[in-house]
């Protein structure tokens, strides 16, 4: 049995989901050929203080944005950020070199754009000539580091991430434009909606709305929330059922699922910390409000739903927003009040609109990359 290792770390939910999403793959289409393993190489695998790093991605995207719109442009630099990595390379040599010892994989695959440099460098020091390969999670604005010309292959989601990948000084023979690895679930075809909520426990013929915060139930969810269930419930008022229904997924962020639940709402509200099905929770929606994640919005994509986009991590999902608004597959509104108006109307009098917005989402979708990226990297091992 051939062996695969998946670099990755928890800086966000969209790496995790997306390391986890090609295990998932490789299991479901080569259980008997291989062996998938995982590895957080940043908080499990690298000292203090350095570990501690992961866990100050959510303090620096929601309490500090500028600080971290201020660090990636300058990480997007060469001269600032290739001595930061040659010296990372030297400090983490000995760490990194016995997780690659102990796993000794046929094939490393990285989900993280600080999993390139360094690895390759301690995978030649070793004098190991292992297939390494880059699957990138970001969507259109990628981050120089990304980009290694040494790798054997580059899987990218875009056009635009395929021309920054030439620019960078990869060979067209090295990328390979496939879409964002997504779980295997979202290539399947959908089931009715009213199906998939009955069996989640929602009302069945109500519409159902769905906000996502990402992984770590970032923005102004609460405050979001309470405006459109207040909008929709006076739209509904005096009719025998609600407008809609409100499903908020909070990710990590137990406090504000602790305070939505215990909440008195005028609408049907279910609050929500980490979902592992989320792709049924997705599937029996009518539209998505969410910050504009990449993988939310590939996933959204891949089944067609119209995006309501509230917010962006400065940096990496900067582009995302008028990538999704270039394709007529959502929109832009991070004032809750405009954003209730318009749910206002795309659940009664505009309700041909959602339906255009969701059809062209669906047509930009890309719901089977996920089993092109394992298949073709399968056959880099013969299998």
């Amino acid at each position: 049995m051939r062996k695969i290792l998946i670099l990755m770390s928890d800086t966000g939910g969209g790496h995790r989901a997306s390391a986890e999403a090609l295990q998932a793959a490789f299991q479901e289409r080569y259980p008997d050929d291989l062996q998938v393993d995982m590895v957080d190489l940043w908080l499990d695998h690298t000292p203090p203080p350095l570990n501690q790093v992961p866990k100050g991605y959510r303090f620096l995207v929601d309490d500090v944005p500028w600080l971290y719109r201020l660090l990636y442009r300058v990480g997007e630099q060469p001269l600032a950020i290739e001595p930061l990595l040659r010296t990372a390379s030297r400090l983490l040599s000995r760490p990194i070199g016995q997780v690659i010892r102990k796993h000794d994989p046929d094939l490393i695959v990285s989900v993280h754009p600080l999993m390139q440099e360094v690895p390759l460098r301690i995978l030649r020091r070793l004098k190991r000539n292992t297939p390494f390969v880059t699957v990138i999670t970001d969507l259109i604005s990628v981050h120089p580091v990304w980009y290694r010309k040494d790798v054997t292959l580059c899987f990218v989601p875009s056009q635009t991430a395929y021309r920054l990948g030439l620019r960078a000084g990869l060979r067209p023979d090295q990328l390979r434009l496939r879409g964002l690895p997504i779980r295997p679930a979202f290539g399947k075809k959908p089931r009715p909606k009213a199906e998939v909520r009955q069996e989640l426990g929602l009302v069945p013929d109500v519409p159902m709305l769905l906000m996502i915060g990402g992984g770590e139930g970032m923005g102004r969810m609460g405050e979001t929330a309470s405006t459109i269930a207040q909008r929709l419930a006076a739209d509904g008022q005096g009719q025998a059922k609600p407008l809609a229904q409100l499903v908020v997924v909070c990710g990590s962020n137990q406090r504000l699922e602790e305070e939505l639940t215990q909440r008195t709402w005028p609408i049907p509200l279910l609050a929500k910390g980490y979902i592992p099905n989320i792709w049924d929770w997705m599937a029996a929606c009518d539209c998505i409000i969410t910050k504009a994640g990449p993988g939310t919005v590939a996933e959204s994509m891949a089944l067609g739903l119209p995006m309501v986009l509230s917010g962006f991590v400065p940096g990496q999902e900067s582009a995302n927003v008028p990538y999704v608004l270039r394709h007529g597959a959502g929109v832009y509104l991070e004032d809750p009040l405009m954003l209730a108006e318009l749910l206002s109307g795309w659940l009664g009098p505009e309700r041909d609109v959602m339906a255009q917005f969701a059809e062209r989402s669906r047509l930009e979708g890309r719901p089977q990359a996920t089993f092109q990226i394992v298949d073709e990297i399968a056959e880099l091992l013969s299998l």
